[in-house]
């Protein structure tokens, strides 16, 4: 489903392959549920055609809806970028809501489907140990494995999946092919007596289990700004892709169906109905070739839906709907954690509902029609605005036709919730409103986006395919669908308030050095001497002894007797050195302990290691380094111990991070203070708002200008900043570069030999850290360098 934009589509074939994937799947299992329905009632002969034909007349009037919505929204936001203009924010969250329910789901039915497949030609893997099903474990496993592919990016996961939607499409068409040559040419009956009496209700419920169909219909409407061309090309180019799946689908539903109807046995557990009818109406070895396609292109559409999430992140991330660990990028330059989120829910349902995708298609049906009927009302909505500002013969008689798609796709979705709502459709209930609130939360949290970044969509949601989400900024398309110009950006790095922190001077007269009696703890050691030589700072030994209700006291007598001991041989060394220095043991932890004693006795630094007693980092998970970004208000250097022979080394050149907020100049005196005692370069580094990035709707002339115009800004900010140091007689540089702040400051610290970093942490809560992270902690996280910390909680 997901498309890399940089690598762009050249015809409507390729952008079949590219997206047809899960649509082009669902004629491998939709047959069974629908035929174990009709069958086992004893209903089929009469209802049979009838709730065909109603999903082909479905089919087709969506399509031809969504040729409209491929018109007017040419920036791969699809239906939702319309459904927000014509209704507003609330739209996009209930959209993205839906959206993520719908990917889990779509991996679900998925995986699901293909152990399907595989238990056909492997019955063992029905068989039960400990109550659970064989073929339970084999889902879970190939869920891991498709998740890691997935988070590995895009070029491995199009090298593993690519090639799967263009063999479930020869598939489907030798199935025809053989159906035709043996059967004849035979069209499912269209009999008036299934929509009368008892019949009705099974003609209804019918065509709900087989509208899976329709899954994934949408991604053509995702994928417009894919594609090479002018709008008008793209957007032609992306209706014939939907026109090559659905059209394969509507024929194997057409010409294959009745087929299956009188060959399968559906109450055979054993076997999937596709594969009966593979296996009557294929040569061999075709039936086993084609069972291998089934369960690559089904692996290949969990993988697409594992894709579509990753984006969905993204864009979620860029407009403040998520907290930004969600959308966070590894190495591979995709957003996995959500991927491992669908994951860990996908087994865990698996456990507790088995692997059968007739458990789940029904809901899987339910979200995909929400988001249609909520397009086909804005279809709808638009048509008759544009017909009141402008009107033509032309608007005005299409407006029937889209009524006829919202009416027909909210019934649909009426229809599904009524008849399956005690069976999970009820669980929408309660996951959508959770996720919008999440949602809501998170932005309230965040802010408002920026207004450039909302414009340009963000990164990566021109990319959002499946059931894809992408905000567009109303300024950003007029009424007729034409592009506009850029909204009027006013940039202001430089607050308008000049902050005092440019201006004033930390003293460091005493420092305290957290020991816990580790070889670890005690590499902070040289950093600190280093300190205290340049500034003639007195040191404080500062130690916690934790004690436990239930041990014995003679336990932390012991204890502390030892750390007393372990200090005093540390103090006698550092005396014979010439420095100043004291000891403090308290009882507590070491965050509690230093938080009493920094305020108690007046101390101006705080020196420890990223490491414990264990040797890992510690500061991602919670250590006592990021403890005390919460409790205390004085800085922290912290020391990483990576390279021992550098611990001790003069900080000839620190690297100063700012992000144009008065926050983040509240570190700008120490820094001061620094590099005037160690006679030090200071570069100060800033990261553009505008990534340096291809992969935005609006166009690349347009991005480079509002990239260049934040370089610029950005620039003035530095050079303001930089001029108010050289006031003292320091040597100050600047540079502005990169696009992720954390990133670049690490590979900038490490390409040009920064001894210090020096930035301002984002100083939240415990609560609001872990949902929100930080670039900061992922600075420490990933760097060698000492880190000098300064935190801002106190200065919103």
């Amino acid at each position: 489903m997901a498309i890399k934009v940089s690598n762009k589509l050249n015809n409507a074939f390729e952008g079949a392959l590219a997206g047809g994937g899960d649509p082009a799947t669902s004629p491998l299992y939709v047959f069974g549920p629908f035929l174990k329905l009709i069958v086992v009632a004893g209903v089929a002969r009469v209802t049979f055609g009838a709730s065909v034909w109603l999903v082909i007349i479905t089919i087709m009037v969506v399509s031809a809806m969504y040729r409209l919505v491929m018109k007017w929204v040419t920036d791969g936001s699809g239906g939702s970028g319309l459904s927000e203009e014509e209704f507003g924010s609330w739209a996009v969250k209930i959209n993205a809501a839906i959206t993520f329910v719908e990917y889990t789901l779509t991996f679900l039915v998925s995986m699901a489907a293909m152990v399907t497949f595989i238990a056909d030609r492997l019955p063992v893997l029905n068989s039960m140990i400990f109550g659970i099903q064989y073929r339970t474990f084999v889902a879970i496993s190939l869920s891991i494995l498709t998740g890691w592919l997935v988070n590995r990016g895009p070029k491995v996961a199009a090298r593993t999946f690519g090639p799967a939607t263009a063999g479930v499409l020869v598939l489907l068409w030798v199935m025809i092919g053989a159906t035709i040559w043996q059967r004849g040419f035979q069209l499912p009956d269209f009999n008036l007596a299934a929509f009368q009496g008892e019949y009705f209700h099974f003609t209804l419920a019918g065509y709900v289990r087989i509208l899976a169909v329709m899954t994934g219909i949408e991604v053509f409407a995702n994928l417009v700004a894919a594609y090479e061309g002018t709008d008008e090309v793209r957007s032609k180019r992306a209706f014939n892709s939907l026109l090559i799946i659905m059209g394969t689908t509507a024929a194997t539903m057409l010409i294959v169906g009745p087929a299956i109807l009188d060959i399968a046995d559906p109450t055979n557990y054993e076997v999937s109905v596709f594969t009966q009818t593979m296996d009557v109406l294929l040569p061999s070895p075709l039936p086993i070739l084609g069972t291998i396609v089934g369960i690559a292109v089904l692996m290949s559409a969990s993988a697409a839906s594992a894709q579509g999430l990753q984006n969905l992140a993204l864009g979620l991330k860029k407009r403040n709907y998520i907290p930004p660990n969600l959308g966070q990028q590894n190495e591979y330059d995709v957003a996995d954690k959500p991927v491992w989120l669908e994951v860990g829910i996908v087994s865990l349902v698996f456990l507790l509902f088995g692997t059968n995708e007739e458990t789940y298609l029904a809901l899987y049906a339910a979200g995909v029609f929400i988001l249609l009927s909520m397009t086909g009302w804005a279809v709808t909505k638009r048509l008759i605005r544009q017909s009141r500002e402008n009107f033509t013969i032309g608007k005005a008689l299409l407006i029937p036709g889209t009524t006829v798609a919202a009416v027909l796709t909210t019934g649909a979705t009426a229809i599904i919730f009524e008849e399956r709502f005690f069976e999970g459709a009820w669980t929408y209930l309660i996951f959508i409103p959770i996720l919008f609130v999440g949602f809501s939360f998170s932005r309230s949290m965040l802010g408002e986006p920026d207004p450039v970044l909302d414009y340009l969509g963000g990164l990566d949601t021109a990319l959002l395919a499946g059931f894809g989400f992408g905000q567009m900024a109303p300024a950003t398309v007029a009424v007729d669908g034409t592009s506009t110009a850029p909204p009027d950006i006013t940039w202001d790095p430089e607050p308008i308030e000049r902050s005092h922190w440019r201006t004033e001077h930390e003293t460091i007269n005493k420092i305290a050095v957290l020991l816990d009696g580790s070889v670890y703890a005690a590499q902070a050691l040289p950093a600190a001497k280093r300190i205290c030589r340049a500034t003639g700072a007195s040191m404080t030994l500062l130690s916690g002894v934790k004690s436990y209700s239930h041990g014995p006291q003679e336990q932390f007598n012991a204890d502390l007797a030892a750390r007393e001991i372990y200090l005093d041989s540390m103090i006698e060394q550092l005396k014979a050195d010439g420095f100043e220095v004291y000891k403090a043991v308290r009882r507590g932890s070491i965050a509690e302990v230093t938080q009493a004693f920094v305020e108690s006795a007046g101390i101006d630094l705080v020196v420890t290691t990223t490491r414990g007693k264990s040797g890992e980092k510690h500061w991602m998970s919670g250590g006592v380094s990021s403890k005390l970004m919460m409790r205390l208000d004085i800085p922290v250097f912290l020391v990483q111990g990576d390279q021992p022979k550098d611990l001790g080394r003069k900080p000839e050149r620190m690297l100063v991070a700012l992000d144009g907020s008065i926050a983040s100049e509240k570190v700008l005196p120490y820094a001061r203070t620094l590099g005037q005692v160690y006679d030090s370069e200071l570069t100060l580094l800033s990261v553009p708002q505008i990534p340096e990035t291809e992969n935005y709707r609006a166009p690349a002339d347009v991005v480079e200008h509002l990239r260049a115009e934040a370089e610029a800004k950005m620039k003035d900010f530095l050079d303001a900043v930089a001029r108010s140091l050289e006031k003292d007689g320091l040597r100050v540089s600047t540079l502005v570069k990169g696009s992720r702040p954390a990133t670049t400051i690490v590979e900038t610290a490490e390409k040009d030999d920064y001894c210090l970093i020096l930035m301002t942490s984002n100083g939240r809560g415990t609560f609001d850290r872990m949902i929100m992270g930080a670039d900061s902690e992922r600075v420490v996280g990933s760097t060698n360098r000492c880190v000098l910390m300064m935190p801002s909680r106190n200065n919103h």
